[in-house]
């Protein structure tokens, strides 16, 4: 017997070939454009810097780390994932709720449904004429309440795990303003000293670039010995190359505060010239700061809420192996001329139970255990660490100190040598290049001061983080700039006069 392809279906098949065979076709890669890219660049550019308090005058310490923290690109970026874990957490609590599901359709078909009723009974004769119960067009509607035990339990724990994560987004976030600031301790007081310095430095140079010039004439007139000339020169060159070196490291630490701060290319700035701020005396308890870093470390806190996120992985894998309890009910509605009841309400309670699934409750429970002892031990090994730095950063904080007070009595020396060395010189050649170098080592000796500073400042801030104090308020996008530095002094002020006995010097 050949079987006849229907009409209709053919020409269902001739219209849907044309949308086959596009789905079929290849997609070929396509760039971005040399104006897209230059597009975006720019406004890259004008995203990095929009929104900014314009620098209204000199910038203290306090404000340029407000600053920082307030237009910091991996801050804001912190900022993000935190919103978008919240978004996620009530996202996840909605998955909780039944199911309450609307439907309605419409069914059409180019014949009618019905059949012929067969006895069972010999000889299986047909006992009525085909019939149809069901119109060829017909609507239908639904609307239908299901509610699900297994699925309830999982989501409850999916949404206690996005809770979890929550909390480690906002610990991520204490740890970049913590790092921010630490950057910026390490950068402003460096800037500072460059300020200061810097036009120094230039006019020094000048002056040693011509005295190695003179050097050198005097050498090729013969006017002193050759041997006392080249020594000199050497002294000269010496002193040329160190204050070269450090106009580079001045001139870095300026632009690592501005990239710091997110200012604009073009955008010009001058730091306060502010007194230097004093500097605690060494902890004498790094017993209280080991305990209060194991309570405050953001890292800490992270790793203890991992572990409850892994503990509710295995808490929805045990949910799934106990029975299932589903709970449907419905109201249906059928446009069908031949049904008695066009709409009607259906209901239906079900329990079902795989109990193959039982047999992985072992390896769950050793699973969970295992896991457990896994996070714990990670955590005390970050723990041991987090220890080190703390002991670490007091040791190095205290050699900070010795090193900033033997800094300051060798500039001491070297400005009295210069004085002297002013005092006692002639118009000599000699005594015009003694001078000279009795000022570069002067002023090496007025830099390695500010260094030192700039240094004991970045090790009392390693000491702070290495214990995870806040500084800020939680919601720093919603302060300006000079709120939030004054917040930020007054908090800084208020832990090192009750944890860290600040001694002004």
């Amino acid at each position: 017997m050949t079987s006849r392809i229907p009409p209709f279906a053919l020409r269902i098949t001739t219209a849907c070939l044309p949308l086959l065979l596009a789905a079929c076709g290849s997609i070929t890669p396509k760039a971005f454009s040399t104006d897209e890219v230059r597009e975006r660049a720019a406004q890259d550019m004008l995203s990095m810097y929009k929104d900014q308090e314009p620098i209204a005058g000199p910038i203290d310490f306090h404000e340029a780390a407000a600053r920082a923290l307030k237009y910091n690109l991996d801050y804001k970026l912190k900022l993000m994932e935190l919103a978008l874990a919240r978004s996620l957490h009530d996202v996840s609590t909605y998955e909780m709720l039944p199911k309450l599901v609307a439907g309605a359709g419409y069914a059409s078909r180019n014949n009618d449904s019905g059949g012929v009723s067969v006895l069972i009974e010999p000889p299986r004769t047909v006992s009525l004429q085909p019939s149809t119960s069901q119109e060829r067009d017909r609507s239908m509607a639904n609307l239908s309440f299901s509610w699900n035990a297994l699925d309830f339990g999982v989501s409850y724990y999916r949404a206690q795990q996005k809770a979890d994560q929550v909390l480690m987004s906002e610990e991520r976030r204490r740890k970049v303003i913590q790092n921010v600031l630490q950057d910026v301790r390490n950068s402003y007081w460096r800037a500072l000293g460059a300020q200061k310095l810097l036009g120094r430095v230039d006019t020094l140079l000048d002056r040693v670039n011509n005295a190695l010039a003179r050097s050198k004439e005097i050498e090729k007139q013969g006017l002193m010995p050759q041997a006392q000339v080249l020594g000199y020169q050497r002294a000269l060159l010496d002193a040329v190359n160190t204050l070269t070196l450090r106009r580079q490291d001045l001139e870095l630490a300026m632009s690592e505060l501005r990239a710091l701060m997110s200012v604009a290319p073009g955008v010009k700035f001058t730091l306060a010239e502010q007194s230097e701020l004093p500097l605690p005396r060494v902890p004498a308890s790094i017993e209280a700061l080991e305990k209060m870093a194991l309570e405050h470390r953001p890292e800490i806190m992270e790793e203890w809420y991992r572990k409850r996120v892994t503990e509710n992985d295995i808490k929805a894998a045990k949910v799934l192996l106990w029975p299932n309890i589903s709970f449907d009910a419905g109201w249906q509605y059928d446009s069908n001329k031949y049904s008695y009841n066009n709409d009607w309400i259906d209901t239906g309670v079900r329990v079902s139970w795989n109990l193959l699934k039982l047999a992985q409750y072992p390896a769950l429970q050793n699973a969970q255990r295992a896991q457990n002892e896994t996070d714990d031990m990670r955590r005390m090994a970050l723990s041991m660490a987090v220890l080190t730095q703390v002991r670490v950063g007091v040791q190095r904080y205290g050699l900070s100190l010795s090193e900033l007070k033997f800094a300051e009595e060798s500039m001491q020396v070297d400005q009295r040598l210069l004085n002297y060395a002013n005092a006692a010189a002639k118009s000599q050649f000699d005594s015009e290049l003694e001078v000279i170098r009795t000022e570069a080592r002067a002023l090496l000796g007025e830099y390695q001061r500010y260094a030192s500073y700039s240094n004991a400042q970045a090790a009392w801030g390693r000491l702070y983080n290495s214990v995870g104090l806040d500084i800020l308020p939680a919601t720093v996008e919603s302060h300006d700039v000079k709120t939030l530095a004054h917040s930020m002094q007054s908090t800084m002020a208020q832990w090192q006069k009750a944890v860290f006995q600040t001694a002004t010097k």
